[in-house]
């Protein structure tokens, strides 16, 4: 099979190749490595290449007996540049770690490697993950391939960029303001933040919290199911994992119980929204009571979700990023310094009242979900803006207070602890894609997943992805 046709295989379809031996994991490196060269220097997506160690890890797996090489197989995926994999810089997207190169991985990564991933590259992330746009001071700037002078979002834009050009089948993301779900929308892809727990890794600051978690990236519903199976599971050091019920979420996709009653919300009653993305929900909205869901516009009371995350997220990088402040103040971009002083502010009082809120705001949630099946919202309140701009201060004319406060339809969701996926929802008036938004209560993947690909084949778009990357005013194809 010609190298170009293999990429723009699904998933799936690739690790059916696999376990077959139609193709090997050398015949996926080689692929990989031919389609990065040709695109990457255009939108700067995986700037840290181990493809010899990949080769490596490649023949090792295949000495094994086909079916005995996990889940993946051997297929090839990205690891974002804030997690650790053994003998392979990983810098954070910071100068501070610019030249680390960790001796042993992430728990996630070595479970992935159990289950048959091989890792090729590490994709770009914002310094620490912070702020929805991927541009550090090691790489600089991610650009988005349907217009490079657009921003790809973040923190997992490096991932998002790579799944919509063909330099992955399916990529590894994190997600704590929606860095999962803001890239998949401006990219036209697929992102899903799991509940706290389904994907384990190695706890470094703090052991317990939930704000962020790591998840999958895909084109598609159904090869990001499959790499959630690969991803989920318990691991004992990390003491939040949750242990594998023996759900296949690839079969519940595939064939679970449909919704009969979804909400829809434009705005979660917390931000403003570009008339184009409001209108893109509206539309899936309207397509998904046509085939029959009964859909009726509501949204949980989240409207505590400002103050309570600023307090959280601040706490969490204070907790994360105390010691950087004192020794490498200098070398912090500014939003970070700003929001670790932050935290460092906090009083007992105000930590008391946001977990408050925090709570307040999940029994909501939990009653709500007790009458919908899932609730349908934007992933983002914009398409991709500007790469130049740090991050969208004005929505509709709205100024807002801080470079976190326009992410607020995605953080409203992180504070419930509900599983979130955007899929493409279609494209706005420059032909950017939009991206939707699907939410279900509490450790409910699986009918998030069947319903996500419920939406896909009511939207009815087609393959998308992968695409060559568009100078700006390219037309779309």
């Amino acid at each position: 099979m010609q190298h170009a046709d293999l990429i723009r295989l699904p998933a799936l379809s690739v690790v059916e190749l696999l376990a077959k031996g139609t193709v090997s994991p050398l015949d996926c490196i080689d692929a990989l490595e031919q389609r990065i060269a040709a695109v990457d220097t255009k939108v700067n997506a995986l700037p840290t290449l181990c493809l010899e160690r990949a080769r490596d890890r490649a023949r090792a797996l295949m000495q094994r007996p086909a079916e005995s090489r996990g889940r993946l197989a051997g297929l090839p995926i990205p690891i974002k540049d804030l997690t650790a994999v053994e003998g392979v810089r990983t810098t954070h997207g910071s100068t501070i770690f610019a030249t680390d190169v960790p001796a042993r991985s992430d728990v996630l990564v070595e479970h992935l490697e159990r289950q048959g991933a091989i890792v090729y590259a590490k994709s770009n992330t914002p310094e620490f993950g912070a702020g929805a746009n991927t541009f550090n001071e090691v790489f600089g700037r991610t650009l988005n391939p349907w217009n490079t002078s657009r921003s790809a979002a973040g923190s997992s834009g490096g991932a998002a960029v790579a799944l919509a050009t063909g330099m992955a089948w399916l990529a590894h993301g994190s997600d704590m303001g929606g860095s999962l779900r803001n890239p998949a929308s401006f990219c036209g892809v697929v992102g899903m933040r799991p509940s706290p727990g389904r994907v384990a890794r190695s706890r470094t600051s703090s052991l317990d919290g939930m704000l962020s978690v790591d998840g999958p990236m895909a084109r598609d519903v159904e090869d990001l199911a499959l790499l959630l199976d690969a991803m989920a599971g318990a691991e004992r050091c990390d003491p939040v994992s949750l242990p594998s019920d023996g759900i296949s979420f690839l079969a519940a996709a595939r064939g679970g119980p449909l919704p009969r009653r979804v909400a829809f919300s434009r705005d979660l009653g917390v931000t403003p929204v570009e008339p184009d993305v409001a209108a893109a929900i509206e539309t899936a909205a309207a397509k998904l009571a046509a085939a029959g869901v009964i859909v009726e516009e509501a949204h949980p009371d989240l409207s505590e979700a400002h103050d309570c995350f600023q307090v959280l997220r601040a706490l969490a990088f204070a907790t994360g990023l105390k010691d950087l402040l004192g020794t490498h103040g200098d070398r912090l971009k500014p939003e970070i310094v700003w929001n670790v002083e932050k935290g460092l502010k906090l009083t007992v009082e105000e930590i008391i009242k946001a977990e408050q809120q925090r709570v307040s705001m999940f029994d909501r949630t939990i009653a709500f979900f007790e009458r919908y099946d899932l609730l349908l919202a934007p992933a983002t309140i914009t398409t991709a803006f500007p790469v130049e701009q740090r991050y969208l201060a004005e929505c509709n004319g709205y100024r807002f207070g801080n470079y976190v406060e326009w992410l607020a339809i995605a953080y409203a969701i992180t504070l419930v602890a509900c599983p979130a996926i955007s899929i493409p929802a279609g494209f706005s008036h420059e032909q950017l894609p939009v991206g939707l938004q699907i939410v279900g209560p509490p450790q409910s993947e699986a009918s998030v997943l069947r319903g996500a690909k419920l939406m896909q084949d009511v939207l009815d778009l087609g393959p998308i992805t992968p695409i060559d990357p568009r100078e700006p005013r390219e037309p779309r194809r």
